[in-house]
């Protein structure tokens, strides 16, 4: 049987951005995986039992987060648009040619990472990871990537093909100098990016069509058919293999058939890539990622995996890939089963143990739909912990415990850390210990069994993973007697690059927004008893800032006997929101109105506080004071806050000032660059009401207008380029000036803003102080 793959379809077009960004940072190295076995899996080790001297505090289960990182869906990279808009998502998917990274004509080992750096950033500053892919053959290109993605280094040392189907140019893939500079790519994409907490996953690339390691029609099944075989011998393609998995040890690689090199990359640490998942096609139809034994082809992705001995792969390694374009508006109409070129999306999912999936038509989902939520639940991993483990009440050294079990289909894959933490009455967090616990032990509790296996008829599910108990020890010395909460929560290294990193949620209904997960309450030194007291009432209630839709609100702690849990907020009569903190923002409110709040405080035994004072506030007009995105005067503070005027993220990095975020004084803020530099302020308001923004800067030299690109609303441009009101272009001098900028005359979405981002990567070297930033 050789590789066959149909007509594919291209993405939506993308576009790209220049740049820099962080370093490396990632998590520790996990140690290698072996390659699972075929047929049915033997059931992990059980765990160690819980410590019968702790008492059993149980956790009620309530549905996991639609946007969990590393799993679910996966939107396209669209450069200065919000990128969390449409279903709720963590990750964000982009291809990248090859020739703009290999940029120099006379030398490949030269490596411009920018435009890869600057998308990751970008991303990042959403709170999302991306999954990312070098190609060399795009069937048209893709917007602005290229169609022949070719290094200009490879002429006149390596031979090219045309594919007459698709009008690309193929390289001779088994060429040694085009081996060698792929080594070498392989080998430098490993030193800088692996453990990169930016990405999520990576698509192997670089070979065939896409990069999706086929050429088809000019593929290896050339019986019956007149074209040549483009395709690299099995050798030459586990060379490539095995130097991706020797130079990325931390971040998950995929590719795209179990199959490939001759089935080489089962014994390598390297999932696959299903990009036409849960198809049906032909006449009649058959599916082409089910197995035969369910009605699928004999290419189907499952079908292959179980001639390689690879449909245990998940165990070690994630599977993503992408739902078939021509079925993402209807993928989930008929869950769990399938209809017409839909298959059955539930036996997909769970025989493929489906971490992600790009599906840019899940813009199009309500958020609401259960279908869709079940499926997205389903994938990967779904945590929920069952039972919390410790002493009501403790000193000096003690143990916590959890257990937590997994409800989807596959592993957590990576490393991140596991924190214990003390919250007091008021909510905060006063004490934390990180923990050696592995979630990538949690595994799925039951599996579903193939056809083929023969233990059963279809649909067969037998047990796999335990709910996994975890222990450890922690000391309390120093730690003040009272009543407290032990909370949990894991660490996403992205937190380290973005204030915004989405963080992994457990399914409970204790699980808070912020991360922490509140697991029971303890006493620290002596006391007990059934807690009937209720909080006091919370007091200082105050706006510290307004805008024409929207009111922050603050307040001052409420103390309680053995904790406060929460705070419910009411607008009047109407509760409009809970928060673990002292803050909360009410949005989507008129302009010009006046709004009157309480706070009132609540404990884990479920006792309330009376309300508070009330407070009053009046929203802005609408659009005759403008709207601030910051005007720099240290409420809030900057960096520090990571807020802006709007109560949404702020920040930056790179600049030669402030520590790489800026330096703000007198109340504005001084960038001082050099050719590396990127300022981003989320905005994700509509501006609706609003038809220019309005700059007020100005340059140490002047003339800085050159020097940096400007991203809001899905339109990015060098700043000088922007068109003003009469015609004219920003110009930038050594004073202050309101530059106004319209936004429509611009093609800047009003509607969905996105985030503010200024990149200074265009060769420039000086600094540029922005007074505000506001939208009239």
């Amino acid at each position: 049987m050789g590789a066959r793959a149909g007509p594919r379809r291209g993405p939506a077009p993308l576009r790209h951005a220049t740049g820099a960004g962080p370093g490396r940072s990632g998590p520790g190295r996990p140690a290698r995986p072996g390659s699972p076995r075929p047929g049915v899996p033997p059931r992990p080790a059980a765990p160690a039992s819980p410590d019968p001297s702790l008492q059993a505090h149980p956790l009620a289960a309530a549905p996991a987060p639609l946007d969990n990182p590393l799993k679910g869906f996966a939107r396209f990279y669209w450069p200065g648009s919000d990128q969390n808009t449409g279903y709720p998502h963590s990750l964000t998917w982009s291809y990248f040619g090859l020739s703009e990274v290999m940029t120099d004509p006379a030398d490949c080992s030269k490596i411009n990472w920018s435009i890869l750096d600057s998308a990751l950033n970008e991303i990042a500053s959403y709170g999302n990871q991306a999954a990312v892919r070098f190609y060399m053959e795009y069937p048209d290109g893709s917007g602005t990537h290229p169609a022949n993605a070719i290094p200009r280094c490879f002429d006149g040392h390596v031979p090219y093909r045309t594919n007459t189907r698709w009008g690309t140019t193929s390289p001779d893939y088994d060429n040694p100098y085009l081996l060698d500079a792929l080594d070498d790519f392989i080998a430098a994409f490993g030193a800088r990016y692996d453990g990169d907490p930016r990405i999520g996953f990576i698509h192997l690339g670089l070979i065939g069509l896409w990069g999706e390691w086929h050429t088809w029609p000019y593929d290896t099944d050339t019986s019956g058919d007149s074209y040549p075989n483009h395709m690299p011998t099995d050798a030459h393609a586990a060379q490539l293999l095995r130097a991706y998995d020797a130079a990325f040890d931390e971040t998950k690689l995929e590719l795209r058939y179990p199959d490939s090199a001759g089935g080489a990359a089962t014994g390598l640490d390297l999932g696959y890539h299903d990009d036409s998942f849960c198809f049906r096609e032909g006449s009649p139809l058959a599916g082409v990622t089910l197995p035969q034994s369910l009605g699928g082809a004999g290419w189907a992705q499952l079908q292959r995996a179980l001639n390689v001995g690879a449909e245990n792969k998940w165990i070690t390694s994630s599977m993503g890939g992408e739902v078939r374009p021509e079925i993402q508006t209807s993928a989930f109409a008929s869950w769990p089963g399938g209809s017409g070129q839909v298959d059955n999306m539930k036996a997909c999912i769970e025989l493929e143990h489906t971490t992600w999936k790009i599906n840019e038509q899940s813009q199009g989902y309500a958020a609401d739909d259960p279908d869709v939520a079940a499926a997205v639940r389903l994938m990967g991993y779904d945590l929920t912990v069952d039972n919390a483990y410790f002493k009501n009440t403790a000193s000096g050294a003690t143990n916590v415990g959890v257990r937590i079990s997994n409800h989807g289909v596959a592993p957590f894959y990576y490393p991140w850390t596991v924190t214990l933490g003390l919250r007091d009455s008021a909510g905060t967090v006063v004490k934390t210990f990180d923990t050696p616990w592995d979630l990538r032990t949690v595994m799925p509790l039951k599996i579903r069994a193939f056809p083929d296996w023969g233990v059963g008829q279809d649909p067969a599910y037998r047990d796999y993973g335990y709910p996994q108990y975890f222990q450890t020890g922690v000391n309390l010395s120093g730690v003040p007697n009272g009543g407290y909460q032990w909370v949990m929560r894991v660490r996403s290294p992205l937190e380290t690059v973005s204030a915004n990193a989405k963080k992994l949620r457990f399914a409970n209904a204790t699980q808070g927004a912020d991360g922490w997960l509140t697991l029971g309450q303890v006493t620290v030194g002596s006391g007990g008893g059934t807690d009937t007291t209720p909080p006091a009432a919370p007091t200082g209630l105050t706006s510290p800032s307004r805008t024409s839709g929207s009111v922050t609100l603050s307040w001052t702690a409420a103390t309680d006997n053995v904790g406060v849990a929460g705070y419910r907020v009411h607008r009047g009569s109407t509760e409009v929101g809970t928060t673990a903190t002292t803050s909360f923002t009410d949005t989507g409110l008129s302009p010009a109105t006046a709004y009157t709040y309480t706070v009132k405080a609540h404990d884990a035994a479920g006792n309330t506080s009376a309300a508070s004072a009330p407070v009053t506030v009046t929203t802005l007009p609408s659009s005759t004071t403008g709207l601030v995105l910051d005007d720099f005067d240290g409420n809030p503070a900057y960096p520090s806050a990571a807020r802006n005027d709007l109560g949404k993220w702020t920040g930056g990095n790179c600049f030669g000032n402030g520590g790489g975020s800026g330096v703000v004084s007198g109340g504005a803020l001084a960038l001082r660059y050099a050719n590396c530099g990127w300022f981003g302020s989320d905005v994700h308001t509509d501006l609706s009401a609003y038809t220019h923004l309005v700059v007020r800067i100005k340059g140490a030299a002047g003339g800085e207008q050159s020097h940096f690109s400007l991203g809001l609303g899905g339109t990015t441009k060098v700043f000088g380029d922007f068109t003003l009101d009469g015609g004219g272009h920003p110009a930038i001098t050594t004073a202050y000036q309101d530059i106004r900028i319209p936004l429509a005359a611009n093609g800047i979405s009003r509607s969905a803003p996105g985030q503010l981002a200024m990149g200074f990567w265009y060769g420039g070297n000086s600094t540029v102080t922005i007074d505000s930033l506001t939208f009239q």
